[in-house]
């Protein structure tokens, strides 16, 4: 049979591996300065941009998107194309993709620091952003399936089962979580309230760790640990096992993060037991990777990129083992909020993802640049300060974790909270939060090193931009292997359907009841919109990244109740868009702070909190006392809120800022009486005030239901 010339495209694997790295470089530097900030806030240099509350998302999004996300596009060009002896479909779709990436990621690297969010955990980017995000995701799958189209293999690899269960999952997960209702190019409400947007939350959020950092990575792990080792996948059969089984149950395990919370039993019993069996699978896709380097063990004592490979693969295990444990409501009651979850997502992140990136990164680059490793010692000094560094970020992380619960909820032979001053617990672990800013520039040392090595490489090589390649064109005629999914693998269009519908039955069961039983959320007669002034304070509170430390979700605990009072009803949320129950309490829990505290007491605190709060780690936030709020917005934001379902009456638009007026000049004149505080009534300061003073104000014991 006649072979066919063609070419593979390197040009834009390294684009993506080249961006991969820069961002990887700046989103651990804005990590870092984070950490810092948790023990020495005045590192944000009494600028509004760099607060942890603002930078923190930036952190998030950028090593989750940019140093990750690039990587991955990297990695699965490459593969693919040798996988399916196929260039890329389109050169021009490639570099859409690319370019296109690139804009969304400086986009959110000027948004988020701006304060323009939407709160929501791993999706924080405004409503044009989640536009964009989605064409040029559309863009990568078309060029994906375009190229499996015309590839020159009948059957697809186990790496490429991985690609498009996350191309089609991400998919879903992006549209579903990002429906918003715009307020302005640069504001919107998210379209679900409360219990509901909790639950589509952390769906997504959950899912997202899934299928954008875990799927994608075992379709990499697949593919360039065999080729590292020299070595076979060890069993074909435990990849399908792995593959479907993962993708099924994945899905249903997001109410996890919610244990304990006002959500339905069934929902947080659901995610359990989910999550509890997602221990299979996982461990199995661990397994298979571990087993394929059986004896190439010799080589992983001197070979770097096995090193890196054996520790995120082995990261992954610790990462899927844990998480399940979380998702137990014994150990979620005693981790959930704390500093144990940091560390838990970060031997992921650092462990998995990043060893991973760099595992491939050494392999690849000096194939793309026919040459040798620049420095073999190099690398093996990156491995192991990456390892020292996880070490130290982590161990420190989960003590502090422990320390948090055990301190929450201690009790004295009287009854009483040992501790009932949350700020007491936050100043015993300060040396926790050095040490993990010393391990998380441990690690970003290392990163550089390799980023050095890998460049010298390249400099002592020629690149193959176009590497040229031959194969038999597709014999559609060529018989299956033996088995009923090899006949599968060779109808990619019937193996991605079938691939979404796994994905589709456990989102449809989990929302279903969640969106048509209305018991789920019982209705309570005393919960009433926000105000206009709350809904500014509210939108500040968001602006500021306050949900990054707060907590808005009283759980019923009896240490918690002494402390923050009643617990939270899924009722109180209803008018929620978004919800703001948090994710961590770096600071105490906000949802019954109204009335706790006179104004003038919250005006003293943002002003500079150690006034109020002795040994405080919250930066003080001046700008609120010298920024009006921009009340042309007022109408605008009740008429979007109106539409997806909060109850003000028609034409409210009208008068909503003679009402915000009025509210306003309550505070102001209160503040003048409790302090002698003179102050506008349209500083931001004042609307701020007026969000916290409503909090958990809404019922009494006795109109719950």
């Amino acid at each position: 049979m006649q072979l066919e010339q063609f070419s593979y495209d390197n040009k834009i694997v390294r684009a993506f591996l080249v961006a991969s790295m820069i961002f990887g470089v700046v989103g651990m530097l804005v990590g870092l300065t984070a950490a810092i900030q948790l023990f020495y806030p005045e590192l944000n240099l009494g600028l509004s941009y760099t607060t942890f509350g603002r930078i923190r998302p930036l952190h998030t999004n950028t090593v989750i998107f940019a140093f990750v996300g690039n990587a991955m596009f990297g990695g699965i060009y490459y593969s693919l194309q040798r996988l399916l002896k196929a260039r890329m479909m389109s050169d021009v779709l490639s570099w859409t993709n690319f370019w296109g990436w690139q804009i969304i990621i400086l986009a959110a690297a000027i948004s988020l620091p701006l304060g323009m969010t939407t709160s929501k955990e791993y999706a924080e980017l405004e409503w044009p952003i989640d536009i964009a995000i989605t064409l040029v995701w559309v863009v990568f799958g078309v060029n994906m399936i375009g190229t499996i189209l015309k590839r020159r293999v009948k059957h697809l690899y186990v790496a490429i089962w991985f690609y498009l269960a996350t191309f089609v999952t991400v998919a879903v997960l992006h549209i579903v979580n990002s429906m918003a209702v715009p307020v302005n190019l640069f504001k919107s409400y998210s379209l679900y309230a409360g219990v509901q947007d909790a639950l589509v939350q952390w769906w997504y959020g959950h899912n997202a760790v899934a299928f954008f950092l875990t799927t994608p990575f075992l379709g990499l792990m697949y593919y360039y640990l065999p080729k590292a080792a020299n070595r076979p996948v060890y069993s074909y059969k435990l990849s399908i096992i792995h593959f479907w089984s993962l993708i099924f149950i994945y899905i249903w395990a997001g109410p996890h993060h919610l244990l304990y919370n006002a959500i339905p039993d069934w929902a947080q019993s659901l995610g359990t037991v989910f999550s509890i069996m997602l221990i299979a699978p996982s461990w199995g896709g661990m397994l298979n990777g571990l087993l394929t380097l059986r004896g190439a063990w010799d080589r992983v004592r001197e070979d770097p990129i096995l090193k890196f490979m054996v520790v995120a693969v082995t990261a992954y295990g610790m990462a899927t083992f844990e998480g399940p444990m979380l998702s137990l409501k014994n150990v979620s009651a005693i981790a959930h909020f704390t500093d144990w979850i940091i560390a838990h997502v970060h031997v992921g992140a650092l462990g998995w993802n990043g060893f991973l990136i760099f595992g491939i990164s050494y392999w690849l680059i000096p194939k793309m640049y026919n040459t040798k490793l620049a420095s073999v010692k190099l690398a093996n000094t990156h491995f192991w300060l990456g390892t020292l560094g996880i070490i130290i970020y982590a161990l420190p992380l989960y003590v502090a974790g422990v320390v948090q619960a055990l301190m929450w909820k201690e009790f004295n032979e009287d009854g009483f909270l040992v501790y009932n001053n949350f700020l007491e617990t936050t100043l015993q672990i300060l040396p926790m939060y050095m040490l993990r800013a010393v391990g998380g520039s441990i690690y970003l040392v290392g990163v550089l090193l390799g980023i050095y090595n890998l460049i010298q490489t390249a400099k002592s090589g020629s690149f193959i931009a176009n590497e040229a390649a031959e194969a038999p064109p597709l014999n559609p005629k060529e018989s299956s292997r033996a088995g009923w999914h090899s006949v599968l693998e060779g109808k990619p269009i019937l193996f991605t359907t079938l691939a979404l519908v796994a994905i589709l039955i456990g989102t449809v069961i989990e929302f279903v009841p969640a969106f048509l039983i209305k018991s789920n959320v019982p209705i309570i007669a005393s919960v009433k919109p926000y105000t206009p002034l709350e809904l500014h304070g509210r939108d500040i509170y968001i602006r500021e990244g306050c949900n990054n430390c707060h907590s808005q979700m009283v759980r019923p605990f009896r240490s918690e109740t002494e402390r923050y009072g009643e617990y939270s009803k899924a009722g109180e949320y209803v008018y929620d868009h978004p919800f703001l129950w948090g994710s961590r309490r770096t600071g105490p829990d906000l949802h019954r702070i109204g009335g706790k505290y006179p104004d003038s007491w919250h005006y003293y605190h943002m002003l500079d909190p150690t006034s109020t709060s002795a040994g405080s780690i919250m930066p003080p936030y001046p700008w609120l006392f010298l920024d009006a709020i921009d009340k042309s917005q007022t109408p605008l934001k009740i008429s979007a809120l109106r539409s997806v379902g909060v109850p003000y009456e028609d034409g409210f638009e009208e008068r909503a800022n003679d009402v915000l007026d009025e509210q306003a000049s309550t505070i102001t004149q209160n503040l003048k009486a409790q302090d002698g505080i003179e102050v506008s009534p349209e500083t931001e300061i004042i609307a701020l005030i007026a969000y916290l003073q409503r909090l958990g104000t809404d019922i009494k014991l006795s109109t719950a239901k």
